[in-house]
C-alpha cells in the first residue's frame, strides 16, 4: 500500500490529463466536421442551378479548403452528390470551379481527381451529343480539362498555373530536343482546346445585345478569365519553345508546327481583342494585345522582339462579388507616432528645429520678419507647386482624353471585328449549308446507286430465272430428241434386220431357182413350161417365197410326169425366165441401194449420237451447276426470307416498346380517347392476331412464303401499338379505379406483346408460339371498354330509326312552314309599306324565300343519300333500317342532332325576319340567325357525309345543294346590310341649330356612350364564350363527345 501511494504522489493528478486528451480528440473531430460542413456549404453555393456567374468568395473558399486539406477529397465527395449528368448549368459552374481548383488549389488535387477522369470522359460525351445550348460548352470543357490534366500529368514540372521561368522551362526539357519537341505538340493540343471554348461561349452568345451586362451572359463568360490565364502562359511557352527547336532542328522539319502555331496564334489574337472589348471583363482583367504579326522563327533575333503577354487582374476588382478589400493606406499605425510633413522635415534639415526642440531660438533671437531671399524663395515654391499642379491636371486630362479616345477607336474596333466575325460565321454557315448539301447529294447519288445496282441485282435474278428455264426446256427437248432418236435406231436396226432376213431369202430362193433351172434343162424341155409358171407364181408373191418354193417342187414333180406337155412352152419359158432374170437383177440393185441407205443412216446415227451424249454431258454439267448455284441462292434467300422477318419482329417490338413508354411520358397526360374508338382497335388487334396466327402457320408449312407473314407482323405491331397508346389516352378519360385497372391491362398486353414476339424471333420455338394469352388480354381490354361506353343518354336501338324519320320529316315541314310564313309576309309588306321601306323588305324576304328553297333542296338530298347510305349498310351486314341505325348509333344520332338544328334554324330565322319586316326587329338578329342556319347545314351535310361513297350521284348533289344553301346565306346576309344601310341614311344628322357648347355637350356624351358600348362589346363577347362553352359541354354530355371523341 505504501508503495502504490508513493506511485500515486510520483504521477500528480493523471486523470486530467486523459480528459484533456479526450478533449483534443472530441475538437479536433468537430473542427473536421466544421470544415467538412463549411466546404459542402461553399461548393454548394458554387456549383448550383442558378445561370449566374460563379461568386468569387465562394470559389476561394474551395480552394483554401484544398490548402487545408492537402486535396480534393471533401470537394469530390460533396460533388458526386450533385446531379451534373442532369443539369447542363450545374455541369458548366462546376468545371468553372474544378478549373479554378487545378490553377490555383493544391498539388494534390490534381492526383485526386484522376480517378475521376473517366466519369468527366463519360460525361463529356454524354453532353456531346446536343448541339447547342450549355450541353455543347459543357462537353468542350470537359474536353478542356481532361486534356489538362494529361498535359500536367504527362509534364509535373508545372504547376497548375502555368507559371514557370525561363530556367524552369529548359528543366522541364531536360535539355533535349525531342522533348521540346513533344513538349510543344501537347502544348499546342492544350491551346486548341482552350480556343474550342473560346470560340464556343463566343458562338452561343447574342452579340447583337450587351449579353456580358447580363447574369446569363456573365455566367457564360466567367470560365474565360481561367482561359485567358491559361492562354497568355501557353502563347509564351509556344513561342519560346518554337525559337529554341528553330535554333536545333531544320526548318522543313518544323513546317507544321509553323502553320498550327500561324493558325492559333490568329485566333487567339481575335479572340483577346473581342474579349478586352467586352464591358465584363474590363473591370474584372486586363487583357494583353498580341503583336501585330506573329514572330518570325526563321530569324533567331526576332526572339528578343518578344514581349511574353502578361494578364493582370487587379486587386481590388477580381470579382464583382467579391468582399470588399481594406485600404491599408486608412488605417492608422498606433506603434508608430506620425510622421511630420516633408516640408518641415526639409525645413528642419535647413535650419533647425523648432524652440520646443531646439534649445536655441534662432528665430527668437533673428526677429520675426524674413529678409527678402527667403520671401523669394517662398514665393517661387509656391509657383512651383501651382505649375506642378496645372501640370498634373493637364496629364490627367490629356491621359483621360487619350482614355476615351482610346475607348471610341476599340469600340470601334470591337464593332467592326463583330461584323466581320457575322460574316465569317455567315460565310461559315453558308458553307456548312453547302456541305450538308453536297453531303445530301451525294447520298441521293449513293442511294439512287444502290436502287440501281438493287434494279440491276433483280433484273439479273430475272433473266437468270429466265435462262434457267430455257436451259430447262432446251434440256427436256433434247432429252425428247434422244429417246426418239433411240426409237428411230431401234426401228431403222429392226428394218435392216427384216430387210437383211429377205435378202437372205431372196438370196437362198434364187440359188435354188438356179439348181432348179439346170435341172429342168439337164431334165427336159417339158420341165422349162412348168418352171415358167413356178416363176410366175414367185412373181405374184415373194413374200411367200416357202410356199411357191413348196409349189415349184410339186410342179417340177408333175412336169417330170408331164414333160411331154411341157416342151411347147418352152419357149415360152425362155422368155419369161429373161424378163424374171431381169426383175432379179432390179430387185438387187434395190437391195444394193438399201444397203448404201442402212450404211449411210447408221453413220448418222452414230454422228447424232455422239453429239447427243457430247451435248447430254455438257447438259448434265451445265444442270449441276445450276442446281448448285439454285441451292446457294435459296440459302441465301432463305436467310434473307428469316432477317427480314426479324427485322419486321424487331420494328413491330420497337413500336410496342415506345407505345409502352408513352404511358410514363408526362406529355401522354393531356391525351384522351373515347371507349368505343378503343372498342374498335382492340378488336382490329384480335382480328390481327388471328391473321398473324394463319400466316405463321403458312410459314411454317412453307417457308418460302413469308410475305404474308411480314404484313401480319408489321400491322400487328401497328395495331396493338395504337391499342396500348388509345387504351392509356382513354385511361385519362373515367374515374381513378377503372383507370388503373385499365392502364393495368394495357401494360400487361404490351409485355405479352412483346414475349410473343421474342418467342416469334425465335426459330426453335417458332411452331410452338401460342398467342392465346396474348388474345385473352386483347379481349379483357375490350371488355373493359364495352364498360366504359356511355349507357344512359342513348336511346333504345329500336327507335333510333324511327326517331331519323321523324327528324328529317319535321325540318321538311318546318322548312316548308318558313317557306309559307315568308310568302305571307311579304304579301303583307307590299300591302302596308311602300318606298325604301318596301324595298327593303320585299329584297330581305325575296333572299329568305333564295334560302328557304336551298334547305329543302339540302334536306331532300339528305334524304336520298341517307337512303343509299342504309342500303349499302343493309348490303354489308346490317337486315333492316333500323338495325343498321342501332348499329351505327353514334351516326345516327348526330345525324337527328343535325336534323333538329336545321329545323329550328329556319323557325328562328322566319321569326327574325317577321320583326324586322314589322320595324320591330333588329337587322343584326337576321345576320345571326343566317349564319346559324349555314352553320346547321354544313353540320347535316357533314353527318350525311361520314359514311357516304365518295363516288355517289347522291353526294354529289348534297354537295351541289350545300353549295347553293352557302350562296344564299351569303346573299341574305348582304341585303340585310344594304337595306340597314338604307335605311340608316334616312337618319341624317343635322347640327345647323347647335351651339358650340352643345355641340361639345354631344360630344362628350358620344365619347361616354362609345366608351359604354365598348365595355358592353367585351362583356357580350366574354359571356357568348362563356355560353358557347357551356353549349359545348351541354352538347358533349349529349353526344357522349367526352367518351367518344378523343384525341390520344
Amino acid at each position: 500500500m505504501e508503495r502504490v501511494k508513493s506511485s500515486m504522489q510520483q504521477v500528480p493528478n493523471p486523470l486530467p490529463k486523459v480528459l484533456s486528451r479526450r478533449a483534443g480528440a472530441s475538437s479536433l473531430e468537430a473542427e473536421k466536421e466544421n470544415f467538412e460542413r463549411s466546404q459542402a456549404v461553399s461548393i454548394n453555393k458554387a456549383i448550383n442551378t442558378q445561370e449566374v456567374a460563379v461568386k468569387e468568395k465562394h470559389a476561394r473558399t474551395c480552394i483554401l479548403g484544398t490548402h487545408h486539406e492537402k486535396g480534393a477529397h471533401t470537394f469530390w465527395a460533396a460533388v458526386h452528390r450533385l446531379p451534373l449528368s442532369s443539369n447542363a448549368v450545374l455541369c458548366w459552374k462546376f468545371c468553372h470551379v474544378f478549373h479554378k481548383l487545378l490553377r490555383d488549389g493544391h498539388p494534390n488535387v490534381l492526383k485526386d481527381s484522376m480517378r475521376n477522369k473517366p466519369d468527366l470522359g463519360d460525361m463529356s460525351r454524354m453532353w456531346g451529343h446536343l448541339s447547342e445550348g450549355y450541353g455543347r460548352l459543357c462537353s468542350i470543357y470537359l474536353k478542356l480539362l481532361i486534356t489538362k490534366m494529361d498535359f500536367h500529368v504527362k509534364n509535373p514540372h508545372f504547376p497548375g498555373n502555368l507559371q514557370m521561368t525561363d530556367r524552369q522551362l529548359d528543366e522541364a526539357g531536360e535539355n533535349d530536343v525531342n522533348n521540346f519537341f513533344q513538349m510543344t505538340v501537347e502544348m499546342f493540343d492544350y491551346m486548341e482546346c482552350e480556343l474550342n471554348l473560346f470560340l464556343a461561349v463566343f458562338s452561343s452568345l447574342d452579340m447583337s445585345r450587351s449579353m456580358s451586362v447580363t447574369a446569363t451572359g456573365q455566367c457564360r463568360l466567367a470560365p474565360l478569365i481561367q482561359v485567358i490565364l491559361d492562354c497568355s502562359h501557353l502563347y509564351d511557352y509556344t513561342v519560346k519553345l518554337l525559337f529554341k527547336l528553330h535554333s536545333c532542328l531544320p526548318a522543313d522539319t518544323l513546317q507544321g508546327h509553323r502553320d498550327r502555331f500561324q493558325e492559333q496564334f490568329k485566333k487567339l489574337k481575335r479572340l483577346f481583342y473581342r474579349s478586352s472589348n467586352l464591358q465584363y471583363f474590363k473591370r474584372l482583367i486586363q487583357i494583353p494585345q498580341l503583336p501585330e504579326n506573329p514572330p518570325n522563327f526563321l530569324r533567331a533575333s526576332a526572339l528578343s522582339e518578344h514581349i511574353s503577354p502578361v494578364v493582370v487582374i487587379p486587386l481590388e476588382a477580381s470579382s464583382p462579388d467579391s468582399e470588399p478589400l481594406v485600404e491599408t493606406e486608412d488605417l492608422v499605425d498606433t506603434d508608430t507616432p506620425p510622421q511630420p510633413s516633408s516640408l518641415e522635415n526639409k525645413f528642419d534639415d535647413l535650419f533647425g528645429t523648432s524652440s520646443a526642440t531646439d534649445p536655441f531660438n534662432f528665430n527668437s533671437q533673428n526677429g520675426t520678419y524674413k529678409d527678402d531671399k527667403d520671401r523669394l524663395i517662398e514665393q517661387l515654391s509656391r509657383e512651383i507647386r501651382a505649375l506642378k499642379e496645372e501640370l498634373e491636371t493637364f496629364r490627367l486630362e490629356s491621359g483621360r482624353l487619350v482614355q476615351a479616345l482610346r475607348s471610341q477607336v476599340s469600340e470601334l474596333e470591337a464593332e467592326l471585328a463583330e461584323q466581320a466575325h457575322l460574316k465569317q460565321q455567315a460565310l461559315g454557315e453558308g458553307e456548312f449549308l453547302r456541305a450538308e448539301l453536297e453531303d445530301l447529294r451525294r447520298v441521293k447519288e449513293d442511294t439512287e446507286k444502290e436502287q440501281r445496282c438493287l434494279t440491276e441485282i433483280e433484273r439479273k435474278a430475272q433473266a437468270n430465272e429466265q435462262r434457267y428455264t430455257k436451259l430447262k426446256e432446251k434440256y427436256t427437248e433434247l432429252v425428247q430428241s434422244h429417246a426418239d432418236l433411240l426409237r428411230k435406231n431401234a426401228e431403222v436396226m429392226k428394218q435392216m434386220t427384216v430387210a437383211r432376213a429377205a435378202q437372205g431369202e431372196v438370196e437362198s430362193v434364187r440359188h435354188e431357182m438356179q439348181e432348179k433351172v439346170k435341172l429342168a434343162k439337164e431334165e427336159a424341155e417339158l420341165r422349162e413350161q412348168e418352171q415358167v409358171e413356178q416363176l410366175q407364181v414367185l412373181q405374184r408373191d415373194l413374200c411367200s417365197s416357202r410356199e411357191e418354193l413348196e409349189t415349184l417342187r410339186a410342179t417340177v414333180v408333175s412336169s417330170q410326169q408331164a414333160s411331154e406337155e411341157l416342151s411347147g412352152r418352152l419357149e415360152a419359158l425362155q422368155g419369161e425366165k429373161e424378163s424374171l432374170s431381169d426383175r432379179l437383177v432390179q430387185k438387187e440393185a434395190e437391195l444394193s441401194g438399201l444397203g448404201a441407205e442402212l450404211q449411210r443412216v447408221q453413220q448418222s446415227l452414230a454422228s447424232e449420237r455422239e453429239s447427243g451424249v457430247k451435248a447430254s454431258e455438257a447438259l448434265q454439267n451445265q444442270l449441276n451447276e445450276k442446281e448448285s448455284r439454285e441451292q446457294a441462292l435459296e440459302s441465301q434467300l432463305a436467310s434473307a426470307r428469316w432477317a427480314a422477318l426479324q427485322g419486321a419482329l424487331e420494328e413491330a417490338q420497337r413500336i410496342v416498346q415506345d407505345s409502352l413508354s408513352r404511358l410514363d411520358d408526362p406529355a401522354h397526360i393531356s391525351c384522351t380517347s373515347s371507349a368505343d374508338y378503343l372498342v374498335s382497335r382492340s378488336q382490329a388487334a384480335l382480328e390481327c392476331v388471328d391473321r398473324l396466327q394463319a400466316a405463321q402457320d403458312r410459314y411454317l408449312t412453307d417457308r418460302t412464303d413469308v410475305s404474308e407473314l411480314l404484313r401480319s407482323v408489321a400491322h400487328f405491331g401497328h395495331l396493338v401499338g395504337d391499342t396500348i397508346v388509345q387504351g392509356s389516352a382513354t385511361s385519362h378519360m373515367v374515374p381513378l379505379e377503372q383507370a388503373d385497372s385499365l392502364s393495368e391491362a394495357v401494360r400487361v398486353c404490351g409485355t405479352e406483346a412483346l414475349g410473343f414476339l421474342s418467342r416469334l424471333k425465335e426459330e426453335e420455338s417458332l411452331g410452338s408460339v401460342d398467342s392465346a394469352r396474348l388474345r385473352d388480354h386483347l379481349a379483357s381490354i375490350q371488355a373493359i371498354a364495352e364498360k366504359l361506353r356511355p349507357r344512359g343518354l342513348e336511346l333504345q336501338q329500336g327507335e333510333l330509326g324511327d326517331l331519323v324519320e321523324q327528324e328529317m320529316s319535321a325540318t321538311s315541314i318546318a322548312v316548308e312552314a318558313a317557306a309559307a310564313r315568308i310568302e305571307e309576309m311579304l304579301s303583307k309588306s307590299r300591302a302596308a309599306d311602300s318606298g325604301v321601306k318596301m324595298e327593303v323588305n320585299e329584297r330581305i324576304l325575296a333572299s329568305c324565300t333564295e334560302l328557304m328553297q336551298a334547305i329543302k333542296v339540302l334536306v331532300l338530298s339528305s334524304k336520298d343519300l341517307q337512303r343509299d347510305i342504309v342500303e349499302s349498310g343493309r348490303v354489308s351486314g346490317a337486315a333492316s333500317t333500323k338495325e343498321f341505325y342501332a348499329k351505327n348509333s353514334r351516326w345516327t344520332e348526330g345525324l337527328i342532332s343535325a336534323s333538329k338544328a336545321v329545323g329550328w334554324g329556319a323557325t328562328v330565322m322566319v321569326d327574325a325576319a317577321d320583326l324586322v319586316v314589322q320595324g320591330k326587329g333588329k337587322f343584326e338578329e337576321l345576320m345571326v340567325c343566317s349564319h346559324e342556319i349555314a352553320a346547321s347545314t354544313a353540320q347535316l351535310v357533314a353527318a350525311s357525309k361520314v359514311k357516304a361513297d365518295k363516288d355517289s350521284g347522291n353526294l354529289a348533289k348534297l354537295q351541289q345543294a350545300s353549295r347553293g344553301v352557302t350562296q344564299a346565306t351569303a346573299s341574305l346576309v348582304a341585303s340585310t346590310k344594304s337595306g340597314k344601310s338604307q335605311i340608316e341614311e334616312k337618319d341624317t344628322m343635322d347640327f345647323s341649330s347647335m351651339t358650340l357648347t352643345q355641340i361639345k355637350r354631344q360630344e362628350m356624351d358620344s365619347q361616354v356612350r362609345v366608351l359604354e358600348l365598348e365595355t358592353w362589346l367585351q362583356k357580350e363577347r366574354e359571356r357568348l364564350g362563356e355560353l358557347r362553352k357551356k353549349h359545348y359541354e351541354l352538347a358533349g354530355v349529349a353526344e357522349g363527345w367526352g367518351e367518344e371523341d378523343g384525341t390520344g
